[in-house]
């Protein structure tokens, strides 16, 4: 493994950080701000203004309004489409500063950021722009003489909750359905990366959508967030994060029962049997775990590799990522940027700790890369057993645990042994394999023989502990929209 000295580099302009309401960018009520630090330096970026129960509420009211009696409320679903297009087209127009201000606020490499991350943002909002004039009911033959029909309608005021690992992908998938269905919103962004979100909403701005359509509330959770949550004039929250938050949502909603779609964590199994193509395993494992230095959602933390190959797929794996290069993410051959913050820093460090303490030996990597900024070795245990820390819990970081098994149904039901279902890998030549586990991992996606292939059209979303809903697709949209149905009798006598 080698690394970069951090070099200077020249830093995108930062245009937003105060709190969108309407079509006003302004200061907390509070006047608090946070500080927004750059990952790989430890230095601090801005200052962000900090919004809290008093701005959501504010917020809020913008969001009732647009729904309400705006020119939100009465603009044609084509015209919805057409806003989604411009701002997908601003987007591609700012593209290098948008890339820019992500690897700065996040730490992910440029070179991610321009090839995967902003794409796939763009594709969603295009994707959902031409769904905005495609969401009808149906006409329902019921019996008697009445004509019945079903309408979908929007929810109404959408609080939408957002991690950092992916700050702009994040805000695509909850914008393109809310919006594509008519909805408005206010959005927290996480306080780790709120500068992309803000710099999105501007264009938003600039695209043309009317002032209360999209607000977006920087804060923390358990002030800016909870708000959200408890807000009566909110209808919906959709949150993207871990399962502790997840069920304190759900306790704060019932009160007003909202409507809740969660997209959560994972333990996902990645399976190689000892037929598969092993250098597109071992390349494709690689990127299932280390990619975004860990931290997804979906990361192949679990890699079950059949005992007659196991061996050989280690060596392999090894050599591998020694030539993975950790550093300066604004180097174009960085493949490996910081954690996110020093928390995440320590929690991953810790589980190496922990793995090492329980009897995995850690055949790769294991320490901090340098002194400066929160950067983690890619990391790679064997001997693992299925009761082990590291194969049970969520690290979200370059922390890759490899355990043997013996025939498909072992590694099936060993793979399902886990709260969380949110997706699994099956690499095998065999048809028949691949379509048996496909069948029987309880998890939202299964990939074979690939990983991480995401596309605006799939959905995506967990089972279990992982989650309540789908995003992406025709999918995604049902959690935008509230079915009604509509009888009318035909016999007027």
């Amino acid at each position: 493994m080698s690394t970069t000295e951090l070099s200077p580099f020249s830093a995108p302009e930062i245009r937003q950080t105060g709190i969108l309401i309407g079509d006003e960018f302004r200061p907390s009520v509070s006047g608090k701000t946070f500080s927004t630090v750059n990952p790989a330096t430890e230095d601090v970026i801005c200052e962000v203004a900090e919004g809290d129960a008093a701005d959501v509420d504010l917020a809020v009211r913008a969001a009732r309004m647009a729904f309400e009696s705006g020119p939100w409320s009465r603009m044609d679903a084509r015209d919805r489409g057409r806003l989604l297009n411009r701002l997908a087209d601003l987007l591609e127009k700012n593209f290098d500063e948008l890339a820019a201000l992500e690897t700065l606020d996040n730490g992910k490499p440029i070179s991610d950021s321009r090839a995967a991350d902003l794409p796939l943002v763009i594709d969603c909002f295009r994707y959902y722009a031409g769904w905005a004039d495609k969401i009808h009911g149906n006409t329902i033959p019921i019996r008697g003489d009445y004509f019945c029909y079903t309408r979908r309608e929007p929810i109404g005021v959408c609080g939408q909750i957002i991690p950092w690992n992916f700050p702009m992908l994040m805000v695509a998938w909850k914008w393109g359905p809310a919006l594509a269905t008519g909805n408005t919103i206010v959005m927290k962004p996480a306080e780790q990366t709120p500068l992309t979100c803000l710099r999105m909403a501007e264009l938003a701005l600039e695209a043309g959508f009317p002032p209360g359509v999209i607000n977006v509330v920087p804060g923390y959770g358990p002030t800016a967030g909870a708000a959200l949550v408890r807000h009566p004039q909110v209808d919906k929250i959709a949150f993207t994060g871990e399962g502790l938050t997840a069920k304190i949502i759900m306790r704060d909603a019932a009160e007003t029962l909202k409507r809740l779609t969660f997209e959560l964590g994972g333990k996902s199994p990645n399976i190689v049997f000892a037929d598969a193509d092993l250098d597109a395993a071992v390349a494709g494992a690689e990127f299932g775990l280390f990619f975004n230095q860990g931290q997804c959602c979906c990361a192949g933390s679990r890699l079950f590799v059949e005992d007659s190959v196991h061996d050989e797929f280690v060596e392999r794996m090894i050599a591998r990522i020694r030539d993975r290069r950790v550093g300066n993410p604004f180097d174009q051959d960085t493949r490996q940027g910081p954690q996110v913050d020093q928390a995440q820093f320590d929690r991953i460090l810790r589980y190496i700790d922990r793995g090492r303490a329980q009897g995995a030996e850690c055949v790769a990597g294991g320490r901090r890369v340098g002194d400066r900024g929160y950067f983690v070795e890619p990391t790679v245990f064997t001997d693992v057993t299925d009761e082990m820390d590291i194969a049970r819990e969520e690290i979200f970081g370059p922390v890759m645990s490899i355990l043997k098994f013996s025939d498909l149904n072992e590694v099936s039901r060993r793979a399902n042994n886990t709260a969380y279902g949110l997706a699994a890998a099956v690499w095998t030549r065999d048809v028949s394999k691949a379509h048996v586990l496909s069948r029987d991992l309880r998890a939202g996606t299964v990939w074979v023989n690939c990983y991480d292939v995401f596309d605006a059209a799939a959905p995506f979303g967990g089972f279990k502990m992982s989650g309540i809903g789908r995003e992406l697709g025709e999918a995604g949209l049902a959690n935008y929209t509230e079915l009604k149905t509509v009888t009318m009798a035909l016999n007027s006598r």
